[in-house]
């Protein structure tokens, strides 16, 4: 969320590390776990599925079953 620019145009974009996903030969799981700063296990073996999380918005990751994990991982 950090690579988005905001309507305020204030504060400085982060890009993602690393490169997209192979679209020949994607890694297994979740194709952005080998580039994603809060990457776990299950990221690795399972598919996350895609939900509606807004009004328009949609996306699929497992962190949105388990949220604590982002505070875990950025306390470390």
């Amino acid at each position: 969320m950090n690579s988005l620019p905001s309507l305020e145009g204030k504060g400085t974009l982060q890009g993602v590390s690393g490169a997209p996903p192979s679209l020949l030969n994607p890694p297994s799981g979740c194709v952005f776990h080998p580039r994603c700063p809060y990457v776990w296990d299950r990221c690795k073996v399972e598919v996350p599925i895609l939900r509606t999380t807004g009004a328009e918005q949609r996306a699929a990751c497992h962190l949105l079953d388990e949220p604590q994990r982002v505070f875990e991982k950025e306390a470390q």
